[in-house]
């Protein structure tokens, strides 16, 4: 039972934090020009190419680390991609205290570096014994 519980626990975790890239990375391509403009406010330069190259490590990568193939290194990328869409787009510290933007913000932040934190977790840990990861390592030690 205590393992099952361990086996359940990171896979749902993984695939939880596959979604929580796959979602917000299909919203960047349904609403293109709210994302460009939300980028432009920023201040991003490149924005078309640094779109793509978000959507493409989204939903690529959070299908990937959903399934758990490459799970370490799809982990570790997508946390370096959480930590510098954190830093230029939640730039709370530039912004007013005391206004809704900037708790908006915040709260994105904090919640980014949590997102991070659990994405290291994975890119240390792997990917579980219910992951393609695993089910390949067996299929190798077999022949």
């Amino acid at each position: 039972m205590p393992k099952t519980f361990e086996n359940l626990c990171i896979t749902s975790g993984r695939i939880l934090l596959g979604l929580y890239f796959i979602f917000p990375g299909i919203m960047k391509i349904t609403g293109y020009e709210g994302t460009v403009q939300y980028m432009a406010d920023h201040g991003m330069v490149f924005i078309p190419f640094f779109l793509i190259f978000t959507v493409t490590l989204q939903v690529g990568g959070g299908v990937i680390l959903a399934v758990g193939f490459q799970t370490k290194a799809i982990a570790f990328i997508l946390a370096g991609l959480t930590l510098v869409i954190s830093l230029v787009m939640h730039d709370f510290w530039t912004m007013p205290s005391g206004e809704l933007q900037t708790a908006h913000e915040t709260q994105n932040f904090i919640k980014n570096m949590a997102i991070m934190a659990g994405l290291l977790a994975v890119a240390g840990l792997g990917g579980g014994p219910w992951s393609l990861d695993h089910k390949r390592q067996g299929q190798a030690g077999t022949t």
